[in-house]
């Protein structure tokens, strides 16, 4: 039998040991776990460098663990809240941790310090209400974190402050109310989120315009469905904008973005928010979010325009070529009249013209990923001396139309309000009572009255205007109208039936007549 000799270092110092097959495997593998136990924990199954205890009525971690394992499962146990110490020992191995559906509700700083190299912990489905210190900030290679289904309403700031390489954040089924965009932007972003599920929050608003400088490698991986959003047009045009794009994130989900009218808060109807248009939203509220996010791009002649692509693989291996509208290739280092294309995708229109204006496509290409991504930019260029003139007319006719009604109004007001007063008349109601039956007479006798005063003889020499007063005693017989005598009918006849004579002529011209009446000497 041939022994084989192994130099095998270990914490106290260097041996050699001669062994053969399976007994070699054992040893190497009790030196590579150093002083850890060998026996696996009564409450747990160990495979290998898998450990799990779940589902064993376990309040804290059992404390004669592999060193070794790489994965530790302590799912559907009464853990009820970590500290510094709930590890007992120091697992550098450990990459995987999982501890949902326990009774976690709260987390103190340093309690990952025992783990420090975990990539993914997944704490779903506890008591957690909110996030504020950075209480995972010694876990500095964490990639994916799950925190959904729990009952967190806060999340600060610098909660995820130390997470620079985390990728995937799990966040669906709480209760927070708004969008975390310190996620995005601000101190303590994460520059390697790809994935944000925020999905079946309390959320009814999104700051939209904050987002539009997100990188669309970020947006692409906001789940926002099953939020009581309000029907709003720009968020409509956001979320029509990433369904063109082909975001997953609302292309899969399409049926689950629904809103609520203003007047509904309560939720008793919910609309569906990407079918058919139901908010009527205009084209100009559409493309206001386009622009926002860097679709439409507006320059006047002569401007230098920057167009950058905006492509979700983004990375140090993609290649970027663009079409222009008269499908010319415009690549890299190579200038094409006055377009030039930069390694990251930017493209530089240095003079902008009239023509250079149409829908531009930019292919990303990366071949290592064997990815390709193709993004469409309309560039409109105009002129800025026919707009304003354009804009100088519309505000002489706008000036026009206000200024008209202003003068209406005015009039209007002055009709109302500067017309006599009826109590100043009062104090010739008696006269001109007295003088009632006189002026009926005047009707039908033309000639003047005899004894007239001075005054009133001097005004007589002039046109005769005579004024009707009705009756201060209205009767109500012809549906509620006011006849201005009791007997008008006989008047009326009265006067078509007399007679006239040659002087009765001339008092009757001189009453319609322009002519001033010259009395006879």
């Amino acid at each position: 039998m041939s022994l084989t000799w192994w130099t095998v270092p270990t914490q106290l110092g260097v041996f050699k040991v001669n062994c053969r097959g399976l007994a070699c495997l054992l040893v190497f593998t009790m030196s590579v776990c150093g002083s850890a136990p060998g026996m696996c924990p009564a409450a747990c199954i160990c495979a290998s460098d898998i450990i799990s205890c779940s589902n064993k009525n376990l309040s804290r971690v059992p404390g004669n663990l592999y060193k070794c394992m790489k994965r530790l499962d302590l799912s559907y146990n009464r853990i009820g809240f970590l500290e510094p110490e709930w590890v007992p020992a120091l697992f550098e191995k450990l990459n995987t941790l999982i501890i949902n559906h326990n009774s976690i509700s709260s987390i103190i700083t340093g309690s990952f310090s025992t783990t420090p190299n975990l990539k993914y912990l997944d704490l779903s489905s506890n008591s957690l209400k909110t996030l504020s210190s950075p209480v995972f900030q010694e876990l500095r290679a964490l990639e994916v974190l799950l925190l959904y289904n729990n009952q967190i309403t806060q999340i600060e700031p610098p909660a995820f402050g130390g997470l620079y390489k985390l990728q995937k954040l799990y966040l669906s089924y709480n209760l927070l109310s708004h969008f975390p965009l310190d996620l995005y932007t601000g101190k303590h972003k994460l520059t390697d989120l790809v994935l944000l599920d925020i999905s079946f929050n309390h959320i009814q608003l999104v700051p939209i315009q904050r987002l539009s400088s997100v990188p669309a490698k970020h947006l692409s991986g906001i789940y926002l469905h099953g939020n009581p959003f309000y029907c709003d047009c720009m968020l409509y045009s956001m979320l029509i904008f990433w369904y063109q794009r082909h975001f997953s994130s609302v292309v899969d989900f399409k049926n689950e973005y629904t809103c609520l009218l203003q007047s509904d808060p309560k939720g008793y109807n919910k609309l569906p928010l990407l079918h058919d248009n139901f908010l009527n939203c205009s084209e100009s509220t559409v493309n206001s979010s386009f622009q926002a996010f860097g679709f439409i791009h507006d320059a006047q002649v002569g401007d230098r325009l920057i167009v950058h692509c905006d492509s979700r693989i983004s990375d140090a291996g993609t290649h970027f070529v663009w079409i222009s509208p008269d499908n010319r290739l415009l690549e890299p280092d190579r200038e094409t009249d006055n377009f030039k294309v930069f390694r990251n995708g930017s493209l530089e229109i240095t003079d902008a013209q009239l023509e250079d204006s149409g829908l531009y496509s930019c292919i990303a290409i990366n071949k290592k990923r064997l990815l390709n991504e193709t993004i469409e930019v309309r560039i409109n260029v105009s002129n800025f001396t026919v707009n304003k003139s354009h804009a100088h007319e519309a505000f002489n006719t706008a000036f026009t139309t206000l200024a008209a009604c202003v003068a209406s109004i005015v009039l209007v007001l002055l009709y109302l309000y500067l017309t006599p007063c009826p109590c100043q008349c009062k104090a010739k109601g008696r006269k001109r009572k007295l003088n009632q039956s006189s002026a009926h007479s005047s009707i039908l006798n033309s000639t003047l009255p005899q004894e007239l005063p001075a005054d009133e003889k001097k005004a007589s020499t002039g046109k005769r205007v005579v004024f009707l007063e009705p009756v201060h005693e209205p009767k109500y017989s012809q549906n509620g109208k006011v006849k201005l005598f009791p007997n008008d009918n006989i008047i009326a006849e009265s006067i078509l039936k007399s007679t006239r004579t040659k002087s009765d002529s001339d008092s009757v011209n001189s009453m319609f007549s322009d002519t001033p009446f010259m009395p006879s000497a």
